[in-house]
Parts: C-alpha cells; sequence; structure tokens
C-alpha cells in the first residue's frame, strides 16, 4: 500500500507491507521504492516492511537547494516517525547505504540495527572517477536506454546480462511512470559522492551487517570492509558471486540473510 506521507517540510512516497517489527529499506541512486519489491512482499509475514522514494526518485519531489545525504538522512528518521515506528530495521543499498549510516549517526534512537549493503565510507579515486563518468553519461548518451544499458554494466553480474535480467529491468525502468530526470540522477549522485563517515563512524552502536558483493565493481568488498572495521562489533560478509544488487539478483538468499541478523538482533545474540 502505498501513500503519501508529509515528513522533513516535503512530501515522500512511502509503500508499507506486512505487521511486526518495523523495518526501512533506504534505496540507491535513482532507485524508486519499486526496487526493493522482492524484500516488500518477502519480508512481510513477520516484519512491517517500509520503502520510499528518496527526495528526486520516484514520486518524491527534487528539492530546491542543496541536496544532501544528511538531509536524506533526516527524510527518513521523519518519515518513520509520521508513520509512527519507533527503533527500526534499517537497510541502505549503495547511496541507500551512505543515507544508512548517516541516520545511524544522527538519530541513533530511530535504528535498531543496520544491514549496508554496497557500501563505502569515503571515496576513493576510482569511485570518484566512476561518478563523474556516470554524471556525464546521464546527459551525453543517445538515449535512455543506451544510458541504462551502459549504467547497468557497473551494477549487475555478468550472469544477469546473460539471462536477460538486464533487459527485462531496463524496459520496466523505461514503462515507469516517474521517471528520474537527468537532472535529479545527477544531483543525487553528487551528494552521495561527496558522503564522507569515515571518521564517525565509530560512533555507531547499532548492532550493523555489512554485507559486500563478491564481483561488486562500483563498491568492491575492500570498501565494504573499510565500513566494517570502523563500526564497532560489525560483522562483514562478502556473498559470492554476486555484483552490487544482491537483493535484486538473489532476494531469496538475500531476504534469508537479514532474517536471520534481525533473529539475532531482537533475541540479543551477539552479533561479531
Amino acid at each position: 500500500m502505498g501513500e503519501y506521507v508529509e515528513a522533513n517540510g516535503t512530501t515522500i512516497w512511502a509503500e508499507s507491507r506486512g505487521e511486526g517489527p518495523g523495518v526501512l529499506l533506504v534505496a540507491g541512486l535513482g532507485d524508486p521504492v519499486e526496487a526493493w519489491a522482492a524484500q516488500l512482499d518477502g519480508l512481510a509475514d513477520r516484519y512491517r516492511v517500509i520503502g520510499f522514494d528518496n527526495r528526486g526518485a520516484g514520486r518524491t519531489p527534487l528539492p530546491d537547494g542543496e541536496l544532501s545525504v544528511a538531509r536524506m538522512a533526516d527524510d527518513a528518521a521523519e518519515l518513520l516517525r509520521a508513520l509512527g515506528v519507533g527503533a527500526a530495521h534499517v537497510v541502505g543499498f549503495s547511496g541507500g547505504s551512505a543515507i544508512a549510516q548517516e541516520l545511524a549517526l544522527r538519530r541513533p534512537a530511530a535504528v535498531r540495527s543496520l544491514v549496508l549493503t554496497s557500501t563505502w565510507a569515503r571515496a576513493d579515486a576510482y569511485l570518484n572517477n566512476m561518478t563523474r563518468f556516470w554524471h556525464w553519461l546521464v546527459a551525453e548518451a543517445p538515449d535512455e536506454r543506451a544510458m541504462l544499458e551502459a549504467f547497468f554494466l557497473w551494477i549487475y553480474t555478468p550472469r544477469a546480462h546473460a539471462d536477460g535480467t538486464v533487459q527485462r529491468t531496463v524496459d520496466e525502468a523505461l514503462a515507469f511512470a516517474h521517471p528520474q530526470s537527468a537532472t535529479a540522477f545527477q544531483r543525487q549522485l553528487a551528494a552521495f559522492a561527496r558522503h564522507d563517515t569515515l571518521d564517525r563512524l565509530p560512533g555507531i552502536t547499532a548492532p550493523t551487517l555489512v554485507l559486500a558483493g563478491e564481483h561488486d565493481i562500483a563498491t568492491p568488498p575492500r570498501l565494504g570492509r573499510i565500513v566494517a572495521d570502523a563500526i564497532p562489533g560489525a560483522r562483514f560478509e562478502v556473498l559470492a558471486g554476486e555484483a552490487h544488487q544482491p537483493f535484486q539478483e538473489s532476494p531469496e538468499a538475500f531476504n534469508a540473510r537479514v532474517r536471520a541478523f534481525w533473529s539475532e538482533v531482537d533475541g540479543a545474540a551477539p552479533t561479531s
């Protein structure tokens, strides 16, 4: 079920499934809530699973002025408050993992646990060069299909390109009724490129699981390891055979892993 929610001075599109402990799914660059379809449907038997469109994606408007990760983290916290959810299990993917880190640092009472997927704490030279390329790719590609096909080379495994998954994803994105503009893509990208929590990560107190795809070339495992090493007690795991978007390519395995982690957290079992 989807609805517009007034939170943090804007109107945020959010969708919710199920009942139980709260789960907040925080999407990455350009992704609307539909990116989490397999989690909204697959985890709602025991949890109240909430996903939403970040500012500038899907149905949530792009604001005037600077777009920052901190501002989007406050959006997430205020969305939870508006929906009557206390501390939630927060799952952040890629740019959404940057938002989730800031959320845990800025609003620790809102975070029951953290799952950070395809994450980083401070961009290195490769990540900086990659995001600069993406910035002009979205404006200079001959058309939207060509842009997505090129962009997804960094996102999905070779098997997803071979078995038709990527082509279906491109077709669905082109048919989506609320596409992201090139300007919104660039402004979100700029906000995520500025993300830097490395020196502050030791202040995160929530139980944390960091997941990295073995073959992720956008945010490779070495960047996830840095995040996990900086957060007290965090667990780090590499997902064999996966790339940047494992929650879409292998949703059953991803869902099972986060369920097991939440069960540990809710049962007060050790997480490290």
